[in-house]
């Protein structure tokens, strides 16, 4: 899928389920729409979406002149 995060060996992207979720479907019509899926998967999407915006803590350069 040209380098994009996906739910597991299907080809469907974590992006996909993320923008379901967001607009407010319920799991049960994912699932309905995507039946390989399992709802750990959507968790799964969740969490790795969570993980990808997380901010990271980074290390302060002093220059010295």
């Amino acid at each position: 899928m040209d380098g994009l995060p996906c739910i597991r060996h299907l080809r469907i992207p974590v992006a996909t389920i993320v923008g379901m979720v967001s607009e407010g479907m319920p799991e049960d019509e994912i699932l309905k729409a995507y039946p390989d899926l399992e709802r750990e998967d959507i968790r799964e999407a969740l969490r790795f979406a969570a993980e990808a915006v997380r901010e990271r803590e980074l290390p302060i350069i002093s220059r010295s002149s």
